[in-house]
This record gives C-alpha cells, structure tokens and sequence, in this order.
C-alpha cells in the first residue's frame, strides 16, 4: 500500500514543512516495532514514561527533532519515540468497545461488507468526502472518518503535558 501523507486524506497536496524530517506537523505515522519506550523528552537519558507494547498503532506527530518523534497516541498519551520505531504507513484505531460496520460503499445506506471489532486497528488506503475506506484482516470496507481515531487533521493531545 501506498503510504498516504496527512494532505492525502484530505485531498490537498502536502506541503514541503520546515521541520527536520521535512513533513509536516501534525501527521500521522505508525509504530512499527514493539515494544518501544515512551519517553519524557527527546533522548535515551530522559525517563521510559510507559511502553508501547503492540506494533500498528497509529500514532500523531506533533513535535520533532532530528531523531525524536513526540507523538499523540489514541488514548491521550503524548511522549517522545525515536524515529527508527515508526513509519508513514497509515493506521486508524476504533477507539469504542463496539464493532464498527465497514460498508460496501461511501454511503449511509450501503451494506456492510465487513466488521471492525471495538479497540482494534485498521490500514488506512484512501479518505474522501469524509468516509475512508479501511482494511482489516484481509476484509475492506467504508467507514465515517470521524468514527476511527487516526484521520483529524487537527494535534490530537494537548501540547502543555509531559
């Protein structure tokens, strides 16, 4: 799968930003590797705040240095990663305890094609018109962008925190 900037979900062209990476903040990226240390500033020297322990996690770029992501995560964690631990692959996580449809088509009324369960993560391929359509263990299917964690174009943690 192509890997699809944070413009791409919009249907705007991404934007060449002045940071070190030269992408723009905030985007999306997905943990690769686990377990990984999240960490109370840019460096090995700074304290493991927690572990994320499952790779595919989507997670929100909302600060970085030549080496270190501070990111967003799904539930509100905001911490600092190496960049070596993620990738611009496109994930999105149901956030809520209850399985999602995924329908055959972009449309209220389509059928259901498929299921994502409560709490789980998905690839993300395209968005349009405020649907994305999302694949899941081999299974495709439309959903409401705002119904998956992974698709604001807006920082999704508060910036003052650890």
């Amino acid at each position: 799968m192509a890997a699809l900037g944070l413009a791409a979900c919009h249907g705007a062209e991404p934007e060449a930003a002045n940071t070190p990476s030269g992408q723009p903040v905030p985007r999306y990226v997905t943990l690769k590797v686990a377990p990984v240390n999240a960490r109370g500033g840019p460096g090995e020297d700074y304290k493991a705040l927690w572990t994320y322990q499952v790779r595919g996690v989507p997670l929100q770029v909302v600060e970085e240095t030549a080496d270190w992501r501070r990111v967003c995560d799904p539930d509100g964690g905001l911490a600092w990663i190496h960049k070596r631990t993620v990738d611009a692959r496109r994930t999105v996580m149901r956030l809520e305890a209850h399985d999602l449809p995924l329908l055959r088509a972009p449309s209220d009324d389509a059928k259901p094609a498929a299921v994502l369960a409560g709490r789980s993560v998905a690839e993300l391929a395209t968005c349009k018109a405020g649907w994305c359509r999302l694949t899941a263990s081999h299974a495709s299917g439309w959903a409401r962008a705002g119904s998956v964690w992974g698709t604001s174009d807006k920082a999704q943690c508060r910036q003052g925190g650890q």
